[in-house]
């Protein structure tokens, strides 16, 4: 009988268990080196490189081609952050905090840090901007709830810095992302949207006091926010909740 005579005493189910082990303990490497091409090598919180890298080298470099012609990217391909952090060490080992050493809401440390993605509007599937003011954007109304434009923008210290002028959508998703504020300076700002209560007579953003509103990164395009924009934007208002706790009031 095949499965007798041909392979004897040979045990196919202990085959098939051993070449089932063999296989996935090759999927977990592949994948675990498929996960390392980006934010490898390992760095200590103050960018020097970390002594422990891990069991698992560093998969050949590997490029691929962007979409909508935005060129090549190979990774790994060494690059490492260029921007010294405004960081110095509490403790002489890892896993302690770090302290800021300037100010921590312009140099992106802490809560307020940014990573830099590229500074390139992020696109949809058919390469248009995912996100675009709504004064821009056809057949986009306010369908439900308060229309926040026009109202007045009260900071954490309950002082009014501006006004609404318009929101930005995220096109695909149908969702507000940001509120364009028009500052008392003429300036304009935009504000992360869940960090912003839309009330029936006012806008309030917790986060920041009224001095620091004028210091969020601006965008270089009126019609646009890039990647590297938004990242910065997000991080600096987000890092107001520590940052500018202090100088922070309660109010409704």
């Amino acid at each position: 009988m095949l499965g007798v005579t041909f392979f004897g005493n040979f045990d196919l189910a202990s085959l098939a268990i051993w070449l089932f082990w063999g296989f996935f303990a090759l999927l977990i490497y592949y994948l675990q080196t498929e996960n390392m091409r980006e934010g490898y090598p390992l760095e200590n919180e103050d960018g020097t490189s970390a002594p422990n890298q891990g069991p698992f080298g560093l998969p050949k470099a590997k490029t691929f081609r962007l979409p909508h012609g935005r060129g090549d990217v190979t990774v790994p391909n060494g690059a490492r952050e260029a921007r010294e952090l405004a960081l110095t060490r509490t403790a002489g080992s890892e896993g302690f905090p770090h302290m800021p050493t300037g100010n921590p809401m312009t140099d992106g440390v802490g809560p307020a840090a940014w990573a830099p993605r590229r500074d390139l509007p992020e696109l949809d599937g058919h390469g248009h901007n995912k996100i675009v003011p709504m004064a821009r954007a056809d057949g986009f109304i306010v369908s439900a709830g308060r229309d926040p434009r026009g109202l007045p923008v009260q900071a954490g210290d309950l002082e009014v810095v501006g006004r609404v002028s318009d929101m930005w959508v995220d096109a695909p998703e149908q969702l507000v992302r940001y509120l364009e504020i028009e500052l008392n300076s003429g300036e304009k700002r935009l504000v992360p949207m869940p960090m912003a209560k839309i009330k029936a007579d006012r806008v309030r953003v917790n986060a920041l006091t009224s001095d620091l509103f004028g210091a969020i990164p601006a965008t270089r395009s009126a019609a646009e926010v890039t990647m590297l924009e938004e990242d910065k934007i997000s991080g600096y208002v987000a890092g107001g909740w520590m940052y500018a706790a202090e100088k922070r009031k309660r109010g409704f």
